[in-house]
């Protein structure tokens, strides 16, 4: 039978979305969001939802915000696109420079992409530049890390380490190389945080010298690795990485595209947070709240000078996009800035970010739950089958999504991993919703927790 025209599920055969099963392909049971408003989202039926995971990391502001929609409109009248080739637009331009002043370190020079996969492609496309110029052709082998996201391009998703074995894709395999997850939850019994951290350290400086300190070019992280559960690193963990990078001379990359803009409560989290200061910085989602596709790759003075002018003669930066510094998500980003700036989000942030953990690891005395954690407002929830064993909860059907689907029917959506749970609400939630979002996420756990002990599929 044909799908009527307003047969919006009947049509979901003409998607193919991110991580979908191909097996089950089409799925029809897909929740469909009509609307949002502030830290809510609204289906077709006019439920009324929290927006537990902000979109996906991205919505800082809020939903539904007036003003970044009159700017998209006004920009949009006046210049909605222009050539990047020879050309510039005074929104671009404008941005460029703010980042410049938000920014860690000397990181001053704004490379614009159209996301946070064309971010990370850049700043890895950026570091074989760099090292041809030098002279160095050899030096270009990448060191990612297990649990990491750094996107979905062909260079991006192979510094990825998060879902491989189940990844039918090719990637490149020569150059990349990954060392263990940097989480503290499941370093070795027995083993206290000051020795993982020195063991996470010497592992990484073995991998330098195996590869080849004139091989090996350099080393990406994400401050907290976030689709891979929320990973927060043990304490003097990044510092330590990037003396290493210093002592072998590898660029560190800081990918920031979910910590950046307000997550953790600053505009960056590589100084503020963890006191490095990256040679690259890459950036997206929260610069401009989710409402436009924008990224950026940040790199540092030290670096560029070293293949610009006198030695960058004859050079050209063969790289860049259609919508390089888009003017509309360029004024989007500026106009988002100066909303966080004056309604004071990130020290929002700040106040409401220790409340909202210390509120999630009340749910430690559920059973299943073997850790919370997280940092500012991203949180994970990690289910396992026994605290002892912490072996996870992930039985026929994801314990995660088990938990997902009992949240959504009492309004509240979750990001489910498998055996966890993930949230980081929009920046602008309040205590009392933390309040009621934690409250509807442990009634969702019990629920999933005698779902699965009433079909003998737990023991607890």
């Amino acid at each position: 039978m044909t799908a009527q025209p307003n047969d919006l599920t009947a049509k979901f055969r003409h998607l193919l979305h991110p991580w979908e099963h191909l097996g089950s392909h089409p799925t029809q049971n897909r929740l469909l969001i009509e609307r949002g408003e502030g830290v809510f989202v609204y289906d077709r039926e006019g439920r009324k939802l929290y927006d537990g995971p902000a979109g996906m990391w991205c919505m800082q502001i809020g939903h539904g915000r007036k003003e970044i929609a009159e700017t998209m409109a006004e920009q949009a009248l006046k210049l909605a696109y222009y050539s990047p080739w020879g050309l510039g637009n005074v929104p671009a331009t404008e941005l460029a420079a703010k980042l410049a002043s938000l920014s860690p370190g000397d990181c001053n020079t704004v490379l614009f992409t159209t996301g946070g996969s064309t971010a990370v492609d850049t700043a890895l496309r950026f570091v074989s530049l760099y090292n041809n110029v030098k002279g160095r052709p050899e030096k270009k082998h990448i060191i990612s890390r297990e649990a990491a996201y750094h996107g979905s391009t062909y260079l991006s998703a192979s510094c990825t380490g998060k879902d491989r074995e189940k990844n039918f894709f090719d990637f490149e395999t020569g150059r990349i190389h990954r060392i263990s997850s940097p989480d503290p939850y499941r370093r070795p019994a027995g083993m206290s945080l000051e020795a993982f951290t020195a063991h996470l350290l010497a592992e990484f400086e073995a991998k330098i010298l195996e590869i080849g300190p004139d091989k090996a070019a350099a080393f990406i992280a994400e401050p907290i690795q976030a689709s891979g559960g929320v990973i927060v690193p043990p304490p003097g963990y990044l510092k330590g990485m990037h003396a290493l990078c210093r002592k072998h001379d590898l660029l560190y990359i800081s990918d920031e595209v979910v910590t950046a803009f307000g997550r953790l409560g600053h505009w960056f989290a590589s100084e503020e947070v963890f006191g490095i200061q990256p040679d690259i910085v890459t950036v997206a989602k929260g610069i401009t709240s989710g409402y436009v596709p924008l990224g950026a790759a940040l790199v540092s003075d030290r670096v560029l000078e070293e293949i610009k002018g006198e030695k960058g003669q004859g050079v050209n930066f063969y790289h860049g996009y259609t919508y390089f510094g888009h003017p509309v998500a360029t004024a989007v980003a500026l106009k988002n800035i100066e909303i966080m700036e004056r309604e004071h989000i990130l020290e929002h942030v700040r106040e409401v970010g220790p409340y909202f953990q210390a509120q999630l690891r009340t749910l430690s005395d559920i059973p299943i739950v073997g850790d919370v954690r997280g940092m500012g407002l991203m949180a994970c929830v990690e289910c396992v089958i026994s605290r002892d064993s912490k072996e996870p909860l992930k039985l026929d059907k994801a314990i995660g999504r088990r938990i997902d689907e009992h949240a959504e029917r009492l309004g509240l959506i979750v990001r489910p991993l498998i055996n966890m749970c993930v949230l980081s609400p929009p920046l602008i939630v309040t205590r009392s919703q933390i309040d009621e979002i934690v409250e509807i996420l442990r009634k969702s756990i019990l629920l999933a927790m005698d779902d699965v002990r009433r079909e003998g599929l737990w023991q607890g």
